[in-house]
């Protein structure tokens, strides 16, 4: 695909669709072809937004088989990707998707697409965009260093305070795929990212109650190695206006504690040293959201334009689609 556009479609004008809509669309090797979504208030909207524009408005994920598409991003909610993933390849409208997290519903739609995605060679990827994040790139450097040695245990959070004035249960929690796929799903994909694959251990959550909703997660995961640690995940924190990923990973030399906006190294044996955003050069081109979202489009259409392998993709997603699967099948009442 050297020297040319990557003609590419979105499926799906929610928040991340449109996220990621404005970020492609001022790529100068990427074309973005068209938008699709079956609302018709949405349609009715962007085909006035973009009137003028060489930019299809869809209502049907099936008319992209007429444009000739690179690459299709797949941003609906996650009970919807495995069948869309699925017909996007059946009918040859695409062969290189990019995914939101999470993958799919659980472990086996996942499994069945990444195999779907290897039948047809596909360059794939999935949304895990706190990989992207300076912050946590330097933590993930520093590890690679070996300065501070092995590993020798952690803790990691993802803290949101989206439902804490919830009074009861609410279909809201359930329509963003609950806590664990909604924010838990990024820090456990750090941690497979930063400290190798893991398996998970004890499980304890706090006890549902009609008053207290979906209760905060709380379990323990090692790798095969022996690196044990624990996991604390919950949108019914007090004062995390803005979701919050962080962890603490003690070594034989020394300590990282890292979340999305700071990170401390502190050495056995030196002064510790801090680092901010804005001191590891956080620019991108354009910024909308968060600068990782920028970068991990870029990533993946480097990736298409060179036809190369990138990460996270399917198989990486699905790792983390599976330890979802077992912690809520062991946390849930017997």
């Amino acid at each position: 695909m050297a020297n040319q556009k990557v003609r590419t479609a979105i499926i799906g004008l929610g928040k991340m669709g449109l996220l990621h809509a404005s970020l492609l669309n001022v790529m100068k090797d990427v074309e973005l072809v068209a938008l699709c979504d079956k609302s018709g208030l949405m349609n009715r909207l962007f085909k006035s937004a973009f009137k003028g524009t060489d930019i299809s408005i869809l209502n049907d994920f099936n008319k992209l088989s007429e444009l000739n598409l690179d690459a299709v991003y797949v941003t609906t909610p996650i009970p919807s990707h495995s069948f869309i993933v699925k017909s996007l390849y059946a009918k040859k409208i695409a062969r290189n998707i990019f995914v939101e997290k999470t993958l799919a519903e659980n472990y086996t739609q996942s499994k069945e697409l990444c195999l779907a995605a290897k039948n047809v060679d596909s360059i794939t990827m999935v949304g895990y965009m706190k990989r992207f994040n300076v912050i946590f790139e330097k933590a993930k450097e520093l590890l690679t260093q070996g300065n501070l040695g092995e590993p020798t245990s952690f803790k990691a959070y993802a803290y949101s305070s989206d439902f804490v004035e919830l009074s009861k249960n609410s279909k809201l929690t359930a329509s963003r795929g609950g806590a664990i796929r909604d924010i838990g799903c990024h820090v456990i994909d750090l941690a497979f990212w930063l400290l190798g694959d893991l398996e998970l251990h004890d499980v304890t959550s706090a006890v549902q109650t009609e008053k207290d909703g979906e209760p905060p997660f709380s379990f323990m995961a090692a790798t095969s190695a022996g690196l044990t640690g624990q996991f604390e995940i919950s949108q019914r924190m007090p004062n995390y206006h803005m979701p919050e990923f962080g962890l603490t990973i003690e070594c034989q030399k020394g300590k990282i504690q890292v979340n999305d906006d700071r990170l401390i190294l502190t050495p056995v044996d030196a002064a510790p040293k801090k680092w901010f955003r804005h001191d590891l050069h956080d620019n991108v081109d354009f910024s909308m959201g968060e600068a990782e979202y920028f970068r991990e489009n870029r990533h993946f259409m480097d990736a298409l334009l060179a036809n190369q392998k990138c990460e996270p993709n399917f198989e990486t997603a699905a790792k983390v689609d599976n330890f979802i699967d077992q912690l809520l099948s062991r946390s849930s009442p017997q």
